[in-house]
């Protein structure tokens, strides 16, 4: 009897494994990681828009609340350690349970006591966005078949809606609930995570890398194989990094300052920028999956700083027009350097995405920096002139790298 029951299982097995592995878009999975993508980020968002209360309620300077920010990126560069580990564990239990802790720990920020409690909670929410952010993209490779494209662009459209949301809900929540009372946000997060593993809980992609890596090597020996890839990849994010960070920081702040436009239309500039953000890394993906990689991305690396010129030297309505066009094609690089990176990382795809993420974090965070000295010393306008320039060095970079 033990037998026969050890056969059905393995039977079954075997069936969910060939329909991973069929080749076969999983639309419906595909889009319940992309929802998780989404929440996670809503509630990974909600610093920015609870700083002026926080700043208020411990009577903080600006410069020792920024100080956040750093705690809630040091983890990050924690990913290749999480990749390494990753690849040795099941990594759905990362995707499944990261939800609920961000959810706790951002949800907590307006109860929170004192200053070294908020770092503590940023500290846990870095961490637990690392360990999200890592795998995932592997999850959604495996559920997406030959169409990967596609399925980053899924992935990163639930990212990219965050950001617009996550402000909404959290002003919505002190509004009615007052500072102390975000903690009600919580059960959100932990319906999240018990809907995805029931719904992941069998999708294993930890058993079908270990079955590959024989006679591999390891991860290091691995990445020392891709280091001229992930050199091209450092190129194109750096060249086009102050471009991206310096609008998605202080766009804004260029309307309403040099401008002198209203707050709410500086404010609805930004929400512009994201949504059009949101629908260039909805399609690109999938327009890489019949184009290919290296021609959408040469595309791209082309029109964004045309596109930016040309927002720099209009005004008022036909500004939206350029904003918007611009917001496409700026952030439409997202989902297809993501399926680049698992197109290229057969052996080891966690911990390849874990070095991408970590290439991708540190050159936005040194981009953010050196937009914001640019625009103090030479003013905004200029700066993003700069950026545009420097933007088309990522050219050459998208031309060397191979079609396969």
């Amino acid at each position: 009897m033990n037998k026969f029951q050890n056969q059905v299982m393995a039977n079954s097995s075997n069936s969910s494994s060939a329909e991973q592995s069929s080749g076969k878009f999983q639309s419906g999975n595909v889009v319940l990681i992309s929802a998780s993508h989404m929440l996670h980020d809503i509630y990974s968002s909600f610093l920015a828009p609870l700083r002026p209360l926080l700043i208020e309620k411990f009577g903080i300077t600006l410069a020792l609340a920024s100080i956040w920010d750093l705690i809630m990126r040091v983890p990050w560069f924690l990913n290749p350690f999480i990749g390494i580990i990753a690849e040795r564990t099941a990594a759905r239990y990362f995707i499944i349970v990261t939800p609920a802790i961000t959810a706790i720990a951002m949800s907590l920020l307006g109860a929170a006591p004192s200053f070294v409690i908020i770092c503590i909670l940023l500290f846990t929410m870095g961490i637990s966005s690392a360990v999200f952010h890592v795998p995932a993209p592997t999850m959604v490779k495996r559920l997406s078949g030959e169409r990967t494209g596609r399925g980053m662009s899924f992935y990163m459209f639930g990212g990219e809606l965050a950001r617009t949301a996550g402000p909404l809900l959290i002003t919505a929540s002190v509004s009615y609930w007052g500072l102390e009372g975000t903690w009600r946000l919580i059960p959100l997060g932990l319906i999240a995570s018990f809907i995805l593993f029931l719904k992941l809980k069998d999708i294993k992609i930890s058993d079908e890398i270990k079955n590959k890596k024989s006679g591999k090597g390891s991860e290091l020996s691995s990445l020392k194989r891709y280091l001229p890839f992930f050199a091209l990849l450092i190129g194109i994010t750096l060249f086009r990094a102050i471009m991206k960070s310096g609008l998605s920081a202080f766009l804004p702040t260029f309307f309403y300052t040099e401008r002198g436009e209203s707050l709410w239309f500086a404010n609805s500039a930004l929400a512009v920028f994201q949504l059009a953000g949101a629908v260039g890394t909805i399609l690109a993906g999938s327009i890489s999956d019949k184009l290919g990689r290296k021609r959408t991305l040469l595309i791209i690396s082309i029109m964004s700083p045309v596109m930016m010129f040309l927002f720099i030297n209009s005004t008022g309505a036909l500004s939206f027009v350029f904003l918007m066009l611009m917001g496409f094609f700026v952030f439409a690089p997202g989902p297809v350097l993501i399926a680049l990176v698992q197109d290229r990382s057969k052996d080891f795809p966690v911990f390849m995405n874990s070095i991408y993420m970590t290439v991708s974090f540190v050159t936005s965070a040194s981009a953010v920096f050196f937009a914001g000295v640019m625009g103090d010393w030479l003013g905004l306008e200029k700066t993003y002139l700069i950026s545009s320039i420097l933007a088309l060095g990522a050219i050459p970079f998208v031309l060397s790298l191979k079609n396969k």
